[in-house]
């Protein structure tokens, strides 16, 4: 199992040119992770030689990049658009590769109003099928997320609830190029429970996020239901620190660690700044040295 960070704190403003993601990698020297997670809103461009770039930067500073977070929307009623978004995904997988990744995130698409769900895992299924020979290709896995909303999505996530995420995952039978990016704070959002979710998963699982979240006192997670069972992002149900919000890590990692997990989990977290994402690798240090019997790097 090896640790790579996210910056979270820092998203909005590495995609909107603030803070140059060069920059960011020099930062991120401080951490003592074997991997930077980047997103495709990083990248004002994704020409070979701008690319070529960013991994050389990457690898200087000690660093490998274990996956790419992507945000593709697949489920839009408009044919148009999906076939965009498959084509935008097939150009990331390649990006993937020029950056040295083995894994490249899907998720299915927005929850539309009008798009049913036979139809929405239909479509989902079909960019899958599309863009399978694309990642055997590059030699780069697909790992779809139980994921809550892009942050430029109007909709939260077709596959948000555990039922439709597993009814997408058990649908694709390839196990070498396609598998699940598993965050347990995406399941809490979801109303689901994340140890109930990785046991069903854990035999998929390729990647995973570290997050953890809390809620401000005097609130529970039934008051922060909605109507349709879902969890929306609440100013009450806050990031924090790994290992001291609402995950049970010590029952995720002993699960991770009986089924023989070996690859990247992320930070997802930080939201507060560099200081608690060092908090949160210190104790994901820990939980591998408990759970792996893997020392300091």
């Amino acid at each position: 199992m090896r640790i790579a960070a996210f910056p979270k704190c820092y998203l909005d403003d590495i995609v909107a040119g603030k803070l140059p993601l060069f920059q960011w990698i020099e930062m991120a020297r401080s951490l003592d992770v074997e991997g930077l997670e980047m997103y495709e809103g990083f990248f004002p461009s994704l020409e070979r030689d701008y690319l070529a770039r960013v991994r050389e930067a990457i690898e200087a500073a000690g660093f490998e990049m274990p996956m790419l977070c992507c945000s593709p929307d697949f489920t839009q009623p408009d044919p148009d658009g999906r076939k965009r978004a498959v084509e935008r995904e097939a150009r990331l997988i390649e990006a993937t590769a020029l950056l040295g990744g083995g894994w490249c995130r899907v998720l299915s698409g927005q929850r539309y109003p009008n798009v049913s769900r036979e139809q929405g895992v239909a479509w989902v299924l079909e960019a899958f099928e599309e863009l399978l020979p694309v990642a055997r290709e590059q030699n780069v896995v697909l790992a779809m997320e139980n994921h809550y909303k892009d942050g430029a999505w109007a909709y939260p996530e077709f596959a948000q609830k555990q039922a439709v995420f597993l009814a997408i995952v058990n649908s694709v039978e390839d196990r070498e190029f396609f598998g699940v990016q598993y965050d347990p704070s995406n399941a809490i959002v979801a109303g689901d429970d994340p140890v109930e979710l990785l046991q069903k998963v854990v035999d998929r699982m390729v990647t995973m996020h570290a997050s953890d979240r809390y809620l401000t006192p005097g609130t529970s997670l039934e008051e922060l239901r909605q109507a349709d069972g879902t969890l929306g992002y609440s100013p009450n149900l806050c990031h924090g620190v790994i290992g001291k919000g609402l995950n049970d890590y010590d029952r995720i990692f002993a699960i991770l660690s009986g089924a023989g997990y070996d690859g990247w989990v992320s930070i997802e977290d930080g939201v507060n700044g560099m200081d608690e994402m060092r908090q949160s690798v210190e104790f994901l240090e820990r939980m591998r040295a408990k759970y792996f019997g893997i020392g300091r790097s």
